[in-house]
């Protein structure tokens, strides 16, 4: 039965996808249908099968691995200030951004990753039929957030039509960061946070091209690489990703202090006068879309609840309000609501990527800016469509 609900949910967020199309005539159903069957496989891969249940839990591994290294340097600067045995979110969550903005930094002026992500770009392009900066664009949201994403095509956006834009932006607000990845896999099971990572790319697409189909794009135009980072030397790239991996962490930290305080003000509220919480509102919005999402019914109420406060505010404070759930849910709904989870999809999100196209190209911010309520619908059904899918095969 679970499973019909799931197909259904598909069916819902592929048809609300087709009516806001803006040109129906003009989807390249031939690269939606590529794009479903590559993720259906890789979802079956990732979960129903022993060599890609193996893979993605050496990657977890990794990156766990990883994180206890990084926090060498947390221990260092910070040894003693920690009562032992106490979990401080930002001692022990959010200062190994630092030193995973660091690795993406360095890795990045090696060209390491822009030509992994070129390649891989470049091989979707070919297959789909998609302009090659389109793919690059969702294949570099694997790793890199909203701006640097947008920063590493800024050359190619002055030549972009408003559809082009809107898929790029959708790409952007459906993804997360590497960078502060390894801050979701100490609060969520690794191997839906390394899931979604790979099958948001692909959404991100579908979603997109059906809402607004590529029309008159350079299919093969050639990607500078160049403008993925402005390092020149190694150490700058040190320096820099650590600096940026500094500034992200006190961002999020603010963000938390701001948005965990203002959620229990309006809950505070909400009880005295309705005698009923917003948090507890937004799951009883939020909890048919869960359903459909192929959540049990018992614990829609739970997954819903996440799911507004992630929309409302951001996927941190979402998380930190799932993680308390987390032992008493089943398998299934802890697989959806961590995918659904892992994106950038939120109001502030809008913000920020106008802001970011400002600082590249003003007319074009402008025409980003217009469609930013669209944008965050179609990137919260990005979010849906990959944990609907992945919710099939839990």
């Amino acid at each position: 039965m679970s499973i019909l609900i799931g197909i259904l949910g598909l069916v819902v967020v592929f048809g609300l996808a087709y009516l806001l199309s803006n040109d129906k005539k003009a989807i390249d159903y031939k690269a939606v249908g590529i794009m479903l069957v590559m993720q259906v496989v890789l979802t079956l891969v990732m979960f129903k099968t022993t060599i890609g249940l193996t893979v993605i839990e050496a990657i977890g591994n990794g990156f766990t691995k990883v994180i206890e290294i990084g926090r060498e340097g947390v221990v260092f600067v910070i040894g003693g200030w920690v009562p032992e045995g106490n979990s401080v979110f930002f001692v022990n969550v959010l200062l190994i951004i630092i030193f995973t903005s660091m690795l993406l930094s360095v890795l990045t002026y090696l060209r390491i990753l822009p030509i992994i992500i070129k390649y891989l770009g470049g091989f979707l392009s070919k297959i789909t039929g998609l302009s090659s900066v389109t793919t690059f664009h969702a294949i570099n949201n694997i790793f890199f957030g909203q701006s640097e994403g947008l920063l590493a095509i800024k050359s190619h956006i002055h030549k972009m039509t408003n559809n082009n834009l809107f898929v790029i932006s959708v790409s952007s607000m459906a993804s997360v960061s590497a960078s502060i990845m390894a801050s979701y896999i100490t609060m969520l099971p690794a191997k839906y946070v390394l899931g979604a990572m790979a099958l948001n790319a692909l959404s991100a697409l579908i979603i997109g091209i059906i809402i607004a189909p590529e029309k008159n794009s350079a299919k093969n135009e050639v990607i500078d690489t160049k403008d993925a980072t402005s390092a020149k030397s190694i150490f700058e790239s040190i320096s820099m990703g650590a600096l940026d991996g500094g500034k992200v962490a006190l961002i999020v930290a603010a963000m938390l202090i701001a948005y965990v305080g203002l959620m229990a003000l309006i809950d505070a509220g909400f009880n005295a006068v309705i005698g009923l919480s917003f948090t507890e509102l937004l799951g009883y919005i939020f909890a048919p879309i869960a359903w459909l999402m192929g959540v049990p019914s018992n614990e829609i109420l739970v997954a819903g609840q996440t799911m507004g406060t992630k929309l409302a505010t951001n996927e941190f404070v979402a998380m930190l309000q799932f993680v308390q759930h987390i032992p008493s849910l089943s398998e299934k709904t802890v697989g959806v609501v961590s995918v659904f989870l892992i994106s950038f999809a939120n109001f502030s999100s809008i913000g920020i990527i106008s802001g970011s196209m400002q600082a590249i190209n003003g007319e074009k911010a402008s025409a980003v800016s217009k469609f930013g309520l669209k944008m965050l619908l179609a990137a919260t059904m990005v979010s849906m469509l990959t944990a609907t899918l992945v919710g099939l095969f839990i």
